[in-house]
């Protein structure tokens, strides 16, 4: 009895697995990389309108009829070249009246101070000659001004645009005689999302093409940033100034913006180190003595095989990119860098 129950202990122990210690080579390998941080340009797109650099409607500052049009519809001018001359006669009448009477309270004037000198008036009768004098001389002012107005000059340089008045026509200030736009750089105005505030700067480039020239592509650089975020978009308008010596360009154009900083940094990894769980993403992260870490993080922006990590990674922790299965949180592997050409 004491024999049998001998070989039936000696087969159970025979039958038992042997337990060995757990080498490092036995974890499994992974391949990993390490997150760095890398010049990554911030692109931020939108819309936006065209808009003359400077831009007005011409109007007459006084009622009269138009003598002489004195530019051709389209035409370039030049600050300060005449545009259109209106009837000046009542003008010109109203100045020679303003002269004469001008003349008249000088002399005037004149006399009263050598009969003041001479103690034949009074101080108050030559205060009254020089008022009469200075109110002539206001008079005189008005008229040139009212007669300068009869003649219509270009503020600044620009291209005119179409005539809406002919020679002949009673016009005043109320009445459009054409447009004058400053074309020669267009302002660029387009909103983009308060997120992108702290980005923005003065002088950042801007890319922007129209549908009129698919082919051509219009750089220019913002010029200034609004003081105010609209509430109910939660945008804020930039604008920028485009060259456009070419003329291609007219305000009210709409133009797709890619506005484009290129000393932005960020910390990326490639994105097959992207593990996705439900509505978060994790990474491996694998410590210098093998252990798994599984850690959740928070992603930006993207391009091609790379995404920004926001949160929860330092600049050269190793992730890892291949053989996330055989990773276990806590466990071990062998970790391989991966060989990577330079960015």
């Amino acid at each position: 009895m004491r024999r049998s129950s001998l070989v039936v202990l000696g087969a159970a122990l025979l039958a038992a697995p042997v337990a060995r210690p757990v080498h490092a080579q036995d974890a499994p390998v992974v391949v990993v990389t390490e997150a760095r941080l890398d010049p990554f340009p911030l692109t931020v797109e939108a819309i936006g309108t065209t808009r003359a650099n400077e831009s007005i409607e011409l109007r007459p500052r006084v009622t009269e009829a138009v003598r002489a049009i004195r530019f051709q519809e389209g035409q370039r001018v030049t600050a300060g070249q005449v545009l259109v001359e209106l009837d000046d006669a009542e003008a010109l009448a109203a100045v020679a009246a303003a002269k004469a009477a001008l003349v008249e309270s000088t002399g005037q004037h004149r006399r009263g101070q050598e009969l003041y000198s001479n103690e034949l008036a009074s101080a108050s009768q030559l205060e009254l000659l020089e008022a009469r004098r200075d109110a002539d001389q206001a008079a005189l002012d008005a008229a040139e001004a009212r007669l300068a107005d009869t003649v219509i000059r270009a503020p600044f340089a620009g291209r005119v645009g179409l005539r809406r008045v002919s020679p002949g026509s009673l016009v005043s200030p109320s009445v459009v005689i054409t447009t004058l736009d400053d074309t020669e750089t267009v302002k660029l105005d387009f909103d983009v999302p308060e997120t992108a505030l702290s980005l923005l700067r003065e002088d950042l480039p801007v890319r922007a093409r129209s549908a009129a020239y698919p082919d051509s592509v219009f750089a220019g650089r913002v010029q200034s940033v609004d003081t105010r975020v609209d509430p109910v978009s939660r945008t804020i308008t930039v604008r920028a100034r485009i060259p456009n010596a070419e003329g291609l360009l007219r305000p009210g154009m709409f133009l797709t913006v890619r506005l484009l900083r290129d000393d932005v940094n960020a910390l990326v990894i490639p994105e097959e180190a992207i593990v996705p769980e439900r509505s978060e993403q994790f990474v491996l992260v694998v410590a210098d003595d093998g252990t798994v870490e599984k850690r959740a993080v928070t992603l930006g922006r993207r391009r091609p095989g790379e995404v920004e990590v926001l949160r929860s990674l330092a600049a050269g922790e190793r992730v890892v990119v291949e053989g996330t299965q055989k990773a276990r949180t806590g466990g071990k592997v062998q970790a391989r860098l991966r060989a990577e050409a330079a960015p």
